[in-house]
């Protein structure tokens, strides 16, 4: 539990970071699409931060299901923002990872869907 915990703090971490990255030094680099695009990571990085820090705090889960959400949105981080960041930032180009922003997109609503489906079964049981 506390890996999940210390690798979410370092995800939130470098969210802040890179979002003042992005607001002070890129904000004369990017055009306004790619400024756009490169928030719209950071934003969906810290709105998943914020999740397992509940997740894993929560006595809701188990640990099991705390690990299955927690390397869901460390997938999606990784291929979603990571992908974004990647894109706005280095020479690569959206068209040659195209695959990858939607596979991270794939992991966020899979892990969603598990806590619906987590929820669900709580609910019936009581």
């Amino acid at each position: 539990m506390f890996k999940n915990l210390i690798i979410t703090c370092f995800l939130g971490l470098s969210a802040v970071l890179l979002g003042a990255f992005g607001a002070h030094a890129l904000k004369d680099i990017l055009t306004p699409d790619q400024l756009l695009s490169y928030e719209t990571a950071i934003r969906y990085q810290m709105y998943h931060v914020i999740v397992l820090l509940f997740v894993n705090i929560l006595k809701d889960f188990s640990t099991k299901q705390k690990n299955i959400i927690s390397y869901l949105f460390f997938a999606g981080i990784l291929f979603f923002s990571g992908s974004i960041y990647a894109i706005q930032l280095t020479s690569i180009t959206a068209k040659s990872i195209w695959f990858i922003t939607p596979l991270g997109g794939l992991f966020f609503i899979v892990g969603w869907f598990s806590m619906i489906v987590i929820f669900a079964k709580k609910q019936v049981q009581k």
